[in-house]
């Protein structure tokens, strides 16, 4: 074909085009030859001398287009509508001939604008806004006179095919799914392929669109179809409402969503699956929510899985604020659990019992929250909250929460000597920290847990150094540095006392001295060691035998490091006595006092407690819980029950132990539990206001000026981590500041404090 234009006759080419246009819209048979030669008929038409036909060729195949559609509505989809048949029309066979008519229609389009793709390309898409224009402008394609052959088809059925029939179709498609919804036979897979079909049209015959290509569907189909819809669930709701209890009701209801999630899949465009589905659990949950909760407080109480799981499924999908009742349930339940697990403990174990008690408590509705919840982060939060209520309730106002001291107890007895293995004990500790996260007190725990493992390392009692520092860094994760600081530079003490005895040893060869004694000493940083009021010297005439030990390892101790001081601690002390002096010979582990009485007794039989008293130089106190120790172990005999000046004490010679080494108990200061406790709870406080007043001056130098109501937030936030201050201490420790003149009041402003530089 000749490319060049040149003059021709529309009249002599139109009457051919026209013949193969109905051919193909029609899809009957059009050979290769007369396809190439309409292809250039377009071509020749759209580029003729001197004026091209392309406006005249539109406005043709606009004509037939509209008159094969509108011959098509009248003898082949509604002949009733034009007077050709008074028969009844039903609906599935209009449905029938509207789909036979669009699938043969919508596929002849496309075949037909490719035949026209010359006059699309060259001549309409010249004049089309560009598509920038009609995304980001306020222009709207409606505006445009031409559109492409495809578009123009499409547009065409939508005017005069759609538009004619939309009543009818949508109140035909509604029956069908009506029908489907009650299980009627007739809506087999063709009449769903059909009904779809059907559907899609209205979509499909607007997909060139580039803004509102959903309009059409939504208008003339979606919104009667969510109606239709609604009064249906309205309606299946009341009737399941007569018959069914909760379980019931909720298991019907789970099928209805599933049904009816596959029935939008099936018919609809998938741009209503969740609209569909919203109106569903809107009539059948949302607005029966009292029916539904109505035994919740039964199933959450006798943990109904089933019952629970299917509640979850159906409530899952609404607003969070309506699951409110159901989460809430769940919280009080789980509380309630917990506080009658820990109600009954008692005994010496009691520690024990609490931490595995909540753990059992917690992994149980752990459990539950994956199996039932599918660990919906709603009740995980719910866990949460209940297990820190639980575990941070007090007893009384005027009783402190122990779960702090539990814990920390708990880790001591894990942690001590035991035939529990290095895997058991690891498990174990691991589990601990999730009842550790739990409290709230955490610088409570801390002081005990420091106290307890000051004893362990002292005494040499851990099972494991490598557990002790695996659970030191278990805490570290959760707490940060700051929190395991002192409990990392006790750990550097011990470490470094082992290298500072190996010096003292070589030293001691080195120098050719013997001290007739096996030493082993630890050296403690004063700030690092939770010692308490023991820190607080007793006076003790240090014996003999010890003398020559200490006085060589001062020496040696303040040549290596200048400036330090050396505070002995001999009432944390112990060491192993050989006693040969009886039938058999016996070692006996001992505390430093009670070994410095006894070694009295090496030039003599007896002494008087007066001559014991004044030669070691204790107080009375010390010296006669340490000597009653002795005489409860039988190694020591008295004359008389109160240990006065004159009374008696001797060697008790028939002494005998079916054990050759054993140990006599450390005659350690006997507080009462509650002294301890109250002991420990007031270094806490004093800690706290130290915390409180080293962080309020640390804000205020940052923020130079800041409001009351600022500053207390700033105050709880830096101070969550270890502990819940109270707003009357944060209160008290301002005042201190104020009269030791680190802040101040600004003038004019009775809320706002200013920084003393």
């Amino acid at each position: 074909m000749s490319l060049t234009p040149k003059s021709v006759d529309f009249n002599e080419i139109w009457p051919n085009l026209r013949s193969t246009a109905e051919a193909v819209i029609t899809l009957g048979n059009v050979n290769r030859t007369d396809w190439s030669t309409r292809f250039s008929d377009v071509y020749t038409l759209c580029v003729a001398h001197p004026e091209p036909f392309a406006d005249r060729l539109y406005n043709e195949t606009k004509q037939f287009l509209e008159n094969h559609v509108q011959n098509m509505l009248a003898t082949r989809v509604s002949p009733h509508q034009c007077g050709a048949s008074n028969s009844k029309d039903t609906g599935p066979d209009l449905l029938q001939r509207y789909y036979d008519a669009w699938s043969e229609y919508s596929q002849g389009v496309k075949y037909l604008d490719n035949l026209y793709s010359y006059l699309n390309q060259q001549h309409i898409k010249k004049q089309k806004i560009s598509d920038a224009e009609i995304v980001y402008g306020n222009v709207s394609t409606e505006t445009l006179e031409q559109m492409e052959i495809g578009e123009l088809g499409l547009d065409i059925w939508r005017i005069y095919m759609i538009k004619s029939l939309s009543s009818e179709l949508v109140q035909h498609i509604l029956e069908g799914i009506k029908l489907d919804r009650c299980g009627n036979p007739e809506i087999n897979a063709n009449r769903v392929k059909i009904i779809n079909g059907v559907i899609h049209s209205f979509v499909q015959v607007q997909d060139y669109k580039k803004n509102g290509s959903l309009k059409l569907y939504q208008e003339l189909f979606e919104s009667p179809l969510l109606v239709a819809s609604g009064e249906f669930y309205d309606n299946e709701a009341s009737k399941l409402l007569q018959t069914c209890t909760v379980s019931k009701y909720m298991e019907e209801v789970i099928k209805i969503l599933d049904d009816e999630s596959k029935r939008a899949q099936k018919f609809l465009h998938t741009s209503s699956l969740w609209k569909l589905r919203k109106q569903c659990e809107d009539r059948f949950v949302n607005q029966r929510l009292d029916f539904i909760y109505s035994e919740c407080k039964d199933m959450v109480s006798q943990e109904k899985r089933k019952d629970l799981r299917n509640m979850y499924i159906i409530l899952k999908p609404i607003p969070d604020n309506l699951k409110g009742q159901l989460i809430q349930t769940f919280l009080d339940h789980i509380k309630n659990d917990g506080l009658e697990t820990i109600s009954t403990l008692s005994g010496e174990n009691i520690h024990i019992q609490f931490v595995e008690n909540m753990l059992k408590v917690h992994q149980k509705y752990q459990e539950l929250i994956a199996d039932v919840f599918e660990n919906d982060s709603l009740f995980l939060s719910a866990l949460d909250k209940a297990c820190a209520s639980v575990i941070n309730r007090r007893p009384s106002d005027r009783q402190p929460c122990r779960s702090a001291e539990y814990v920390a107890k708990y880790c001591d007895t894990l942690l001590k000597k035991s035939k529990t293995t290095e895997a058991e004990i690891d498990q174990k500790l691991t589990n601990n920290i999730t009842i550790f996260k739990y409290i709230e007190d955490k610088d409570v725990y801390q002081k005990f847990y420091s106290r307890l493992l000051a004893k362990r390392l002292i005494h040499e009692q851990s099972q494991s150094m490598d557990a002790e520092e695996a659970m030191i860094n278990r805490l570290k994760q959760a707490c940060g540095y700051e929190f395991t600081n002192k409990l990392h530079r006790m750990f550097t003490d011990i470490s470094l006392s082992v290298d500072l005895n190996n010096k003292f040893n070589n030293h001691l060869k080195h120098e050719n001295i013997d001290l007739g004694i096996n030493l082993s000493i630890k050296v403690l940083q004063a700030g690092a060691w939770p010692l308490g009021p023991t820190q607080v010297v007793i006076p003790f005439a240090v014996p003999q035998e010890f003398e020559k030990s200490i006085r060589m390892f001062e020496a040696f101790y303040h040549n290596s490091f200048n400036g330090r001081k050396l505070t002995w601690l001999h009432h944390m002390c112990h060491g192993e006595l050989k006693l040969g002096y009886l039938k058999k010979t016996y070692i006996v582990t001992m505390q430093t006092y009670q070994m410095a009485m006894l070694l009295l007794f090496e030039s003599c039989d007896s002494m008087t407690c007066r001559d014991i008293q004044s030669t070691l130089q204790l107080n009375s106190e010390t010296f006669q819980k340490h000597l009653q120790s002795l005489l409860e172990s039988k190694l020591l005999n008295a004359n008389s029950e109160s240990l006065e000046g004159n009374t008696k004490v001797e060697l008790n010679f028939d002494y005998s132990n079916k054990r050759t080494k054993f140990k006599i108990t450390s005659a350690m200061q006997k507080e009462t539990q509650q002294e301890q406790i109250e002991h420990t709870i007031s270094a806490v406080d004093e800690d706290r206001k130290l915390y409180l007043q080293a962080a309020i001056v640390r804000i205020m130098k940052s923020r130079k000026v800041l409001k009351h109501n600022a500053l207390i937030q700033e105050i709880l936030s830096q101070s969550r981590v270890s502990f819940t201050p109270s707003i009357s201490m944060i209160k008290k420790c301002i005042e201190s500041l104020i009269d030791k003149q680190y802040i101040e009041r600004t003038p004019n402003s009775g809320d706002e404090y200013s920084y003393v530089a």
